[in-house]
C-alpha cells in the first residue's frame, strides 16, 4: 500500500512538474537575413502573444558586448543599459509586440553589425530566447545597358554596392547556356566610404535576338540581371535574393511568419 501511494504521488508531482514547466516556457522564433550597410535592417524575432501589453518584456543582446542592444517593457523603451555602439538605431514594432512581434528595426547598419543577438522574451505565460547570427554586407541590383560603338556591341551589367566582393557570371540562353567569362570583362571600384565597391561587368561578342544573363553573387546575396536585344527593342528584368534567411525555432505558426515577415516586407518597398 505504502508503495502504491508512493508511486501516485511520485506521478502527481511529474504530472504537477510538467504544468509548471509548460507555464515557464513560451516559444520564441527567430528569423536570419543580412543587413546591407548603411540602410535599416531587421533583426526578426516573434514570440507566443500575450493579451496585455504590460506584462511583455523584450531584451535583445549581442555576444561581445557589455550593454543591452535593446529593452522594452510594460508598453515602452528602457534604453538606460543600452550599448553606446547601439544608441538612436533601435526599435521594436511597439505597436505589432501585443500579437507577438519582438523583431527589432537596426537602423544605419554597419559592418562592425555582424555576430551572434539573443531575443528574450517574458510574459505572463512564462520566458522564451532564441539566438541568430546577422551577417552584414552590401548588395544592390544591376542596371543592364546595351554600348554601342563603332566596332562592336556590348553589353554593360552595373551595380553600385557590393561587398565581400562578389563573382560575376555571364550565360546566354541558349540550349548549351553557355558560360561567356571568356568574352567579359569585370572591374571593382571602392566606393568613397572605403567598404563597399562598385561593380561593372561587360560581355562582348553578343548576338542580336538573344537573351543574356548577368549573376552578381558573394555568400550574402545573389542578383540576377536579363536582358534580350532584338532589332526593334531592349527588355531587362532585375532580380535580388538574399542567401542567409534561416529561422531557428522548433515550431512557428502562420501569425508569427507573418510578424516576421511584414518588416522585411516593409523594407523592400522602401
Amino acid at each position: 500500500m505504502i508503495t502504491i501511494i508512493i508511486i501516485l504521488v511520485a506521478v502527481i508531482v511529474l504530472i504537477i512538474g510538467f504544468g509548471v514547466s509548460g507555464r515557464r516556457y513560451i516559444s520564441v522564433t527567430t528569423l536570419t537575413s543580412a543587413g546591407n550597410i548603411g540602410e535599416d535592417g531587421i533583426l526578426g524575432c516573434t514570440f507566443e502573444p500575450d493579451i496585455k501589453l504590460s506584462n511583455i518584456e523584450i531584451r535583445w543582446a549581442k555576444a561581445g558586448v557589455s550593454g543591452m542592444v535593446h529593452e522594452f517593457k510594460g508598453g515602452k523603451d528602457h534604453l538606460k543599459d543600452q550599448d553606446e555602439v547601439f544608441k538612436g538605431r533601435t526599435a521594436v514594432f511597439a505597436e505589432q509586440v501585443i500579437g507577438g512581434n519582438a523583431s527589432l528595426m537596426l537602423r544605419d547598419v554597419q559592418l562592425s553589425d555582424a555576430g551572434a543577438y539573443k531575443c528574450s522574451v517574458t510574459t505572463s505565460k512564462g520566458n522564451g530566447e532564441a539566438g541568430l547570427e546577422y551577417k552584414t554586407g552590401a548588395f544592390s541590383s544591376p542596371e543592364m545597358h546595351v554600348d554601342y560603338n563603332s566596332s562592336m556591341d556590348t553589353l554593360r551589367c552595373e551595380a553600385p554596392r557590393w561587398f565581400p566582393q562578389p563573382v560575376v557570371v555571364w550565360t546566354s540562353h541558349n540550349n548549351t547556356r553557355d558560360n561567356l567569362s571568356e568574352v567579359s570583362n569585370t572591374s571593382f571600384k571602392l566606393n568613397s566610404e572605403n567598404v563597399t565597391m562598385n561593380v561593372v561587368s561587360v560581355l562582348h561578342n553578343i548576338t542580336a535576338n538573344t537573351t543574356y544573363t548577368c549573376v552578381i553573387k558573394n555568400d550574402i546575396a545573389k542578383a540576377t540581371g536579363d536582358i534580350e536585344v532584338t532589332d526593334s527593342s531592349i527588355k531587362t528584368t532585375v532580380h535580388l535574393q538574399l542567401l542567409t534567411m534561416n529561422m531557428a525555432s522548433a515550431s512557428l505558426s502562420p501569425l508569427a511568419l507573418y510578424w516576421i515577415l511584414l518588416p522585411l516586407l516593409y523594407l523592400m518597398a522602401l
